[in-house]
C-alpha cells in the first residue's frame, strides 16, 4: 500500500536529519517494501510520473575515488559524460555488495544525502526545469520529494550533462 505524507516520518532516515538540520522542505512518500525493487516499479506503486522520479547511482572512477550521480530512473548513465563531468578518464558501477560499505545506505536506499562521506556529485541538468524531484528517502519504503536545487545543496551537488541519449 503506497501513501503519500505531508508530514515527516516518525523514523527518520539520515538523509531526513540533514535537512532538517539545513532547514530545507520536503515531503515524503511512503511504500511497503521488504526487500530491493527499482525505482520504475516505486514511481508505479506511488503514481508519479517517470521524469519526477530520481535514482541515485554511485560509481567508481579510475582514480579511485568515488563519484554519485542523481538521474532519471528511466534514463541511462552516459559513463563518458559522467567521466567528463567530474574529471575522470573513466567511471565504472559500483559493485552492489558494496555500496552499503562505500555509502551508508542499502541498494534501493541509497540517496546523495547524508553518505558516509561526502562524495563528487552530479545531477541530471534537466532536473532543474522540474519544480520538484522524488529521490530515495535513504531507506526502502520511503522517498523524499524536493526542489532539484535544495536536493543540489543538501547533497553539494552540481548539475551535469550525463545523460546518454541514443
Amino acid at each position: 500500500m503506497a501513501k503519500s505524507d505531508e508530514s515527516k516520518s516518525k523514523a527518520k532516515t539520515n538523509a531526513m536529519r540533514m535537512l532538517d538540520t539545513k532547514k530545507i522542505p520536503y515531503t515524503t512518500h511512503t511504500y511497503e517494501c521488504d526487500e530491493f525493487i527499482d525505482a520504475i516499479q516505486i514511481a508505479d506503486m506511488l503514481g508519479l510520473p517517470y521524469e519526477k522520479v530520481y535514482k541515485t547511482l554511485v560509481t567508481q572512477g579510475s582514480s579511485k575515488n568515488y563519484y554519485v550521480f542523481v538521474i532519471p530512473i528511466a534514463e541511462e548513465l552516459d559513463m563518458k559524460k559522467a567521466a567528463r563531468s567530474v574529471g575522470e578518464k573513466s567511471v565504472a558501477m559500483l559493485h552492489v555488495k558494496e555500496i552499503l560499505a562505500v555509502t551508508g545506505y542499502i541498494r534501493g536506499g541509497c540517496t546523495a544525502i547524508g553518505m558516509k562521506k561526502q562524495y563528487v556529485t552530479r545531477i541530471d541538468n534537466r532536473a532543474q526545469q522540474l519544480e520538484e524531484i522524488i529521490v530515495s528517502g535513504g531507506k526502502l519504503g520511503i522517498q523524499l520529494e524536493l526542489t532539484p536545487q535544495n536536493l543540489a545543496a543538501a547533497a553539494n551537488a552540481e548539475f551535469a550533462d550525463i545523460i546518454f541519449y541514443p
